[in-house]
């Protein structure tokens, strides 16, 4: 297991190149669950979304020689986002393969922050293959988007703000809700948060049809998606829990939940018209599994991280006018 120490010091190379997101609850939401919510709200993060935390931790660490060179890494939009502003930073090229189907605009704001935007067929490339190759041809380094050290230990400072915020607040954390695509986020959140409040339970969630890390739990062993189904949640689409990451969340976290479309909806609907945050769906996940009540929250004090806010503005709009009786 990683040490409380390496999150700390991430935390101080953060510092000043990110925002530490406050929690904050909401009277309606309380209302709707019977207990205290708290969430944390990533998709106000810098570049929107949770991923910079990782990128900047690993990226800040590298040798001058391997900065030279810059780097590359594969993404959905936020990982590449969170290298892009990252590079700009630390004045290291960067090169990311993205899906050409990804978000238009996470795309656009990958290039508006310098980075050089590779596009591939998600359907019929491997994503990774290309990034190796682009790697291997400029002698640059890989940034994975979750399953390394560094990368776990710089999203770890998620769990670890949300201690430190809970514990000005002088209240006990009954739970954390987290979404898991890679479980980098996951994985580095729950040390923290194990670490300094054992008693507290965590719990991943992950769209219906993407259940890899639940079934990988079930079965004490990594396992991929074999869904043909789709799902808006783009950012959290990984085929397989990564092996470090697997690791750490099948010993320090309580179940996995999964959420519909239709649920994630409801809950990006919810997060507009009361807290007025635009929350993307992979962002919404953990907050549609604390609507929809799939565990107790009666009496307690939950958190639930919504960890992106980077969505197609089509999509958006298009989601925020269906009718429907969300609660």
């Amino acid at each position: 297991m990683y040490e409380i120490s390496e999150i700390i010091d991430a935390a101080k190379r953060l510092k000043n190149h990110i925002y530490e997101t406050p929690l904050f609850e909401n009277y309606e939401l309380n209302s709707l669950c019977g207990g205290t919510v708290y969430l944390k709200p990533e998709c106000m993060q810098m570049t929107g979304s949770f991923k910079i935390r990782g990128a900047f931790n690993f990226m800040s660490q590298l040798s001058q020689a391997d900065a030279k060179n810059g780097v590359v890494a594969f993404s959905s939009g936020n990982h590449a986002q969170g290298v892009a502003m990252s590079g700009k930073i630390l004045n290291i090229d960067t090169t990311i393969v993205i899906p050409e189907d990804a978000p238009h605009s996470k795309i656009e704001n990958t290039e508006k922050l310098g980075g050089n935007v590779i596009l591939y067929d998600r359907y019929n490339e491997d994503r990774e293959k290309i990034a190796r190759d682009i790697a291997s041809k400029r002698n640059a380094i890989l940034v994975p988007s979750y399953d390394h050290k560094n990368i776990i230990i710089g999203q770890g400072t998620v769990g670890l703000e949300i201690i430190e915020e809970i514990n000005e607040k002088s209240v006990p954390l009954d739970q954390v809700l987290i979404c898991c695509g890679g479980g980098g986020l996951s994985a580095g959140s729950s040390i923290p948060i194990k670490k300094y409040s054992p008693e507290t339970e965590i719990y991943l969630v992950e769209p219906e049809h993407y259940n890899d890390t639940q079934r990988s739990i079930d079965l004490n062993k990594r396992v991929s998606n074999k869904s043909n189904k789709t799902s808006i949640c783009d950012a959290l689409l990984a085929d397989t829990p990564g092996e470090l990451t697997f690791a750490i969340n099948s010993e320090l976290t309580e179940n996995v939940l999964t959420v519909s479309d239709e649920e994630v909806k409801a809950a990006m609907r919810f997060a507009f018209h009361y807290f007025k945050m635009i929350v993307e769906p992979g962002g919404a996940v953990a907050l549609a599994a604390v609507m929809s009540k799939k565990i107790e929250l009666r009496n307690k004090v939950t958190v639930a991280v919504l960890s992106g806010g980077n969505v197609d503005m089509e999509m958006y709009d298009k989601i925020q006018s269906e009718k429907t009786s969300d609660h």
